[in-house]
């Protein structure tokens, strides 16, 4: 669009139009920037519940395979009589002992004599086990943790009958033991869980000097924090942490273990759940701050232009007629290079679309959401800090083509593909012009149709003194018209540093691109 002002009421007019639609573009860049932000945070917070789930699942499900026993005795009384009874126990318990986290293991037919599966312990532990029968002798089943010398254990006993025969079972889980073994099942993740009893006493936790105590008293957990609504509540709280000494949030739930009364405890460092939403309000901010500086740029550097090319207009008016046609057409032509220049530097309408296809990621899929995000900052970074000398190092134009690329395949998905191949490490130390592989690869996606069916398929290989850059030719039939403004800069730059052997040709359906590489040697 042409803009010709021919007095001060329509400059001023202009004027307002382009204030206005900044400050349109700017707020609509805070309020996008917001949104994503508040993705993310309810991201984390769904992503904290489903940990918490799958950890109490976890541990459920590892705690209750101590349980198993019972019906395998089960088994064992419905298959055995009176005969072999006594001898099917003893070979199941022989069995069970051979778990290293069994440290006791013992049974009862009817009221016989107490008949161990382990080694015979000692006779404290003896007295204990038949203190303990004779005291729940009409329990069907107990778990508790209770002490056992030094140590802390997890009994498990029941009773189970059949026509007139009472078997009394029960074994002992050291529960260091107990923690080495979940120690090294558990599945590696940021945060870390503790159980205990409804009394309070520690039964598992990271920190093997807490099994055995009251939780409530080195922690900030409290009674009323075990109290729900039903099975599947729970409470959820920033606390401080007993283990890590810093602010968590903590998920309390009852674990859904047979006969126990215990619950478990899944933290979560908010350090964590901190830094990921800060890093995208940092994201965010930096796209708001170069989208708002970008945009002051180009007003400013159009308005410098219209100022001067009005300034030149009234003093070529005071001059010969042929003089004045002449002018303009020099002022016309250096306006078009300096737009054009600045279009293929910082693309107004490359940024629309990028903002537009995160705002269709934004609802979709957060994580694409917020690396889509980082790439296109960096992009913008690396757009408007060009080189002193125009050539920058094949290393770092990977780097920012591989940004590029990916903003380019997350807008058009299976209808692009993009290879690199590098067959010399040596050559990512030598030069480039600034842009190359960004002049070559649009020039690509604009003059060649994309489809899923015929997707658009470009290559880069880097040699040792060149980098070739192919894709397979589907032109448009309606193709824009070519300004071919891009290898005209590529030519300037190394006609500079006198290199000649810029190619590009069309061969067996391709188009091919021969970037000589430039050494600058120190």
């Amino acid at each position: 669009m042409k803009f010709r002002l021919k007095n001060t009421t329509s400059r001023r007019a202009f004027l307002i139009y382009v204030i206005v639609s900044i400050i349109i573009t700017v707020s609509s860049v805070y309020i996008l920037s917001n949104l994503i932000t508040d993705l993310t945070e309810r991201a984390n917070d769904d992503n904290s519940l489903r940990n918490f789930i799958k950890k109490q699942e976890f541990m459920s499900q590892e705690l209750s395979k101590f349980l198993e026993q019972e019906n395998k005795i089960k088994h064992v009384l419905k298959i055995s009589n009176s005969g072999n009874l006594s001898s099917n126990l003893k070979v199941l318990s022989s069995l069970q002992a051979t778990n290293l986290l069994v440290v006791n293991n013992w049974f009862q037919i009817n009221n016989n004599k107490i008949q161990f599966g382990t080694a015979v312990p000692s006779q404290t532990i003896q007295n204990d086990v038949a203190d303990f029968i004779v005291t729940n002798k009409n329990a069907n089943h107990i778990s508790a943790v209770i002490p056992q010398g030094k140590e802390w254990v997890w009994r498990i006993y029941f009773k189970l009958k059949s026509k007139n025969t009472i078997v009394r079972y029960g074994y002992d889980i050291n529960l260091k033991k107990l923690h080495d073994y979940i120690s090294v099942t558990e599945p590696t993740a940021s945060n870390y869980a503790f159980v205990f009893d409804k009394n309070g006493r520690c039964i598992y936790h990271p920190e093997i000097a807490f099994i055995g105590r009251d939780i409530y008293s080195i922690s900030s957990l409290r009674p009323a924090d075990t109290i729900f609504k039903d099975k599947n509540d729970y409470n959820r709280k920033l606390t401080m942490s007993e283990f890590l000494k810093l602010d968590v949030i903590r998920f309390t739930k009852k674990l859904d273990i047979k006969g126990s009364h215990w619950f478990i405890c899944v933290n979560f460092p908010k350090i964590f759940i901190d830094e990921n939403v800060d890093a995208i309000k940092k994201y965010s901010t930096s796209i708001y701050s170069i989208t708002t500086i970008m945009l002051l740029l180009i007003f400013y550097l159009f308005a410098y232009a219209n100022r001067r090319a009005y300034r030149e207009k009234q003093i070529v008016t005071e001059e010969k007629n042929k003089l004045l046609v002449e002018n303009e057409k020099i002022i016309k032509e250096k306006a078009l290079i300096q737009l054009q220049q600045l279009k293929e530097q910082i693309n107004p309408h490359f940024l629309f679309n990028s903002l537009n296809s995160l705002y269709m990621l934004v609802g979709s899929d957060v994580k694409t959401a917020q690396k889509f995000t980082l790439n296109l900052s960096r992009i913008y970074r690396y757009l408007i800090d060009p080189p002193e000398k125009n050539i920058v190092s094949l290393k770092d134009e990977l780097l920012f083509i591989e940004k590029y690329i990916f903003l380019q395949q997350t807008r058009f998905k299976e209808e692009l593909f993009f290879s690199i191949k590098i067959e010399d490490e040596e050559a990512l130390n030598k030069f480039i012009p600034y842009l190359a592989f960004q002049v070559v690869i649009e020039n690509a996606i604009k003059h060649n149709l994309a489809t899923q069916e015929n997707p658009l398929t470009t290559q880069i290989t880097i040699q040792k003194d060149q980098v070739i850059i192919t894709n397979n030719l589907q032109k448009k039939a309606h193709s824009e018209p070519s300004t071919n403004f891009g290898l005209k800069y590529l030519t300037s730059i190394y006609n500079f540093y006198s290199r000649t052997n810029l190619k590009t040709s069309e061969k067996d359906g391709n188009f091919i691109c021969i970037l000589p590489l430039i050494s600058i040697h120190s």
